[in-house]
């Protein structure tokens, strides 16, 4: 611990509080001992401070294993932020230009964890209607926003994450196992987008290119969403799969990431 961690007006409980929500946002979920371990604290000291974040709101118990995840409270804060910073504001223009090229859905979305927010959207005129109002949190490895940020993730850290999930099949085409996951995101990862073929939601079609920010790193995804009767207008997919990464990536460039 540096000196200047010491200096005066220190709280080592805090410094201890966020280092468990950190654990947590990088791991997933964990159990006590697991926390204890990992960050060289005392059992008893981890389960009173996991108690009282718990009982704040910031920390959810799976009641099926006991072990503890970050709750949404942490993604309403960070959602204050992200307007605060003026990410919704200045992805808009982009989101428009998808709506208005392909009169479909338009969503955008970060990472929560191991799950996948959606921060904004444009509705598409199409009788298919699905559930993806902002705020929403979904599962990452079955969703074409979050595999594609997924796919940019160090390996351990997709490991930490998503390497204990029960993969929950929504529909035929659903990941079931961590291993198939890894190989669909090495693919992604090569091609530099993500398809989502009815993954989620039966006769969705989702395309999803990474938006990249100045730092280098993958922190949202842009992503149009096709109903399924299209699939069969091959040219008019490649035109919507080409213009989310061509629009993906000119919204980095406004972020100040240079490829």
């Amino acid at each position: 611990m540096t000196g200047s961690k010491k200096s005066s007006g220190y709280v080592q409980s805090i410094e201890r509080a966020m280092s468990i929500i950190e654990i947590l946002d990088e791991r997933g979920e964990l159990g006590i001992s697991e926390m204890s371990n990992l960050l060289s604290l005392e059992r008893s000291t981890v389960h009173r401070i996991v108690s009282t974040l718990k009982g704040l709101g910031y920390v959810n118990q799976n009641q099926a294993n006991h072990k503890y995840s970050n709750s949404f409270k942490l993604f309403e804060i960070g959602n204050n932020v992200v307007k605060s910073l003026g990410l919704r504001k200045q992805a808009m223009p982009f989101m428009r230009e998808l709506s208005e090229k392909t009169n479909e859905a338009v969503n955008l979305a970060v990472m929560d964890g191991k799950y996948v927010i959606y921060i904004d959207k444009i509705e598409s005129q199409s009788t298919i209607k699905v559930d993806l109002s902002i705020g929403k949190r979904m599962p990452s490895y079955c969703t074409g926003l979050g595999k594609i940020m997924l796919a940019y993730m160090p390996e351990h850290q997709v490991r930490a994450l998503l390497q204990d999930e029960p993969f929950i099949r929504f529909t035929e085409n659903t990941v079931t196992n961590f291993d198939e996951l890894l190989e669909h995101l090495v693919t992604i990862r090569q091609q530099g987008y993500c398809i989502d073929n009815e993954e989620y939601v039966e006769g969705l079609f989702c395309v999803a290119a990474p938006v990249w920010g100045h730092s280098g790193e993958v922190f949202a995804a842009l992503s149009v969403a096709v109903p399924k009767f299209l699939y069969a207008d091959t040219e008019r997919l490649i035109a919507i799969r080409d213009l989310v990464i061509d629009v993906a990536k000119r919204f980095s460039t406004t972020l100040g990431y240079k490829s």
